[in-house]
């Protein structure tokens, strides 16, 4: 009972907020760690922000031919950013100049995407997380911000022992086999990076932490690199809010209509987006898998519906055939791919908030807005089906079995997963105790105060149901009805919003 109490207080700090355990920690009666402390304590931790975070810059060359005489201003005099920050692009009038000059073409021969001829890209700074941040001006605390300063209270340092890794929003990642030249490099110099960063921590294995667009990165990365090199390098993988191959439906918007609340330029639309939106591979890297999503309508007409299964039909009723065979090529190939990454995986998604899935343009105008949305359950962008069928894959697989941690934090949402206090917290309590953190707390082999335990009724959290039932309960029932053969076309689910388990047969 002795060795238990300390091993007990040790993790009760974790529950504190986090300037309180800097404050008991770096008391005067505990000196505050220094970065030589830290150096030897903590492993190597890598962020990969999320998608609108890393920053490019461009080079114009002479094969370059611009659309209107003053995007070719910067012709021949180097490299200048072109993805920083909205100011630079409304001061300078370039947001025309932008959207031309970040357009991918899609290469049917070598099925991979390229720029423009004439335009080379690269993103600065691998390595620092000062190489990303937010282009939204009215949320700076985006991009890992508060994250970032969460961990530097405990000691990490940028370049020392957290690093940041940014990547090209354009390209998605590629699953093992895929042609990218441009990831082929990105995770190389990933590889590299945390090789020396191993090397310089007396041999530590890293931590890999992913958000959003940023997760699936990270999870490709891993998964294309040597199993032997990921038993040597890798201590654990943590994926917040990631979107994977299983799809979300609000990404067909995006395609739809334009990157409506995703890309922040000034003075341009989500429909002025929209054709440089539609020429990146992330326009479709993310649309819903019909193994996940079925036949259950995601974008409605007057004339036809279209599910997961019809989305061919619907790129080309939006007129984006271009899309067909990338997508075809190289999109259905990564929902099929759902092998585990192998190495110790934690998945942390924000659960509770209404998530669209299905989108009504009745009068089939796809330049304007929805005119019905209807929702479910999810973290506002990702839905819940989807994390719930990703949770199921990496359960099912021997190799991930026992290494797998999955967790629904009810009411965050998509982007304040990681800047909502109590979120954020529970995310540092995760990497904490994973990472065995908690052996810096040594010193405290005894209570320093007076110690009395309280007994009190249990704290009750809430989540979504029908107040007897958990929705997600009623999801996997779904799911495993839907992915069964014989009972496909014969299941139909149907949810009641505001009704209760008691009253669905009672109100009228």
């Amino acid at each position: 009972m002795a060795t238990i109490i300390p091993v007990l207080l040790r993790l009760l700090l974790l529950l504190l907020p986090l300037p309180l355990i800097r404050d008991h920690l770096w008391a005067p009666s505990h000196r505050r760690p220094t970065p030589q402390d830290d150096a030897g304590e903590l492993r190597p931790i890598f962020l990969v922000p999320g998608a609108t975070c890393s920053n490019v810059e461009a080079r114009l060359t002479e094969a370059y031919r611009p659309s209107a005489a003053h995007c070719g201003a910067m012709k021949g005099k180097g490299w200048f950013g072109l993805w920083e920050n909205n100011t630079e692009l409304q001061a300078h009038d370039y947001a025309e100049c932008f959207q031309e000059q970040m357009t991918l073409v899609y290469d049917p021969a070598a099925n991979e995407y390229r720029n423009l001829p004439g335009v080379d890209t690269r993103v600065p700074n691998f390595g620092s997380v000062r190489s990303f941040g937010s282009k939204d001006v009215f949320n700076p605390e985006w991009c890992l911000a508060s994250l970032i300063g969460a961990l530097e209270e405990m000691g990490y340092r940028d370049g020392d022992n957290m690093y940041g890794v940014p990547y090209d929003i354009r390209y998605a990642p590629p699953i093992p086999g895929q042609a990218s030249q441009v990831y082929s490099r990105h995770f190389r110099e990933f590889m590299e990076l945390v090789e020396t960063a191993s090397e310089k921590h007396h041999n530590k294995r890293a931590i890999i932490l992913g958000h959003s667009l940023g997760g699936m990165v990270a999870l490709e990365f891993v998964r294309n690199t040597p199993s032997a090199w990921r038993d040597k390098y890798i201590e654990h993988l943590f994926l917040v809010a990631p979107t994977l191959s299983t799809g979300f439906v609000p990404t067909v918007r995006n395609l739809v209509s334009g990157p409506k609340d995703l890309l922040h330029v000034a003075n341009t639309t989500a429909l002025s987006l929209r054709p440089m939106w539609r020429s990146f591979e992330t326009s479709i890297v993310n649309v819903p898998s019909p193994g996940v999503f079925g036949h259950e309508p995601i974008v409605v007409t007057k004339r036809r519906n279209y599910s997961a299964y019809d989305l061919e039909d619907l790129l080309a009723a939006i007129g984006f055939s271009d899309g067909i065979e990338p997508f075809r090529r190289r999109t259905v190939a990564r929902m099929n791919y759902i092998e585990a990454p192998m190495v110790p995986l934690t998945c942390i998604n924000a659960v509770g908030k209404r998530t669209p899935r299905q989108f009504v343009y009745w009068d089939g105008n796809f330049d304007d807005e929805p005119t019905e949305i209807v929702y479910g359950d999810g973290d506002d962008s990702i839905n819940l089906v989807s994390m719930l069928a990703f949770d199921e894959e990496m359960r099912r697989q021997p190799g991930q079995k026992g290494r797998f941690k999955s967790i629904k934090l009810n009411n965050a949402s998509h982007g304040s997963i990681l800047t909502d206090e109590w979120a954020l917290r529970r995310v540092m309590q995760e990497i904490f105790l994973k990472r065995r953190m908690v052996a810096r707390m040594n010193y405290l082999e005894a209570p320093i105060v007076p110690l009395t335990y309280i007994n009190r009724a249990p704290e009750r959290v809430y989540g979504d149901g029908d107040g007897i039932v958990n929705l997600v309960t009623m999801l996997a029932f779904d799911e495993e009805m839907c992915r069964q053969p014989g009972q496909k076309g014969q299941f139909k689910s149907i949810k009641i919003e505001n009704a209760t388990h008691m009253r669905i047969l009672m109100d009228e």
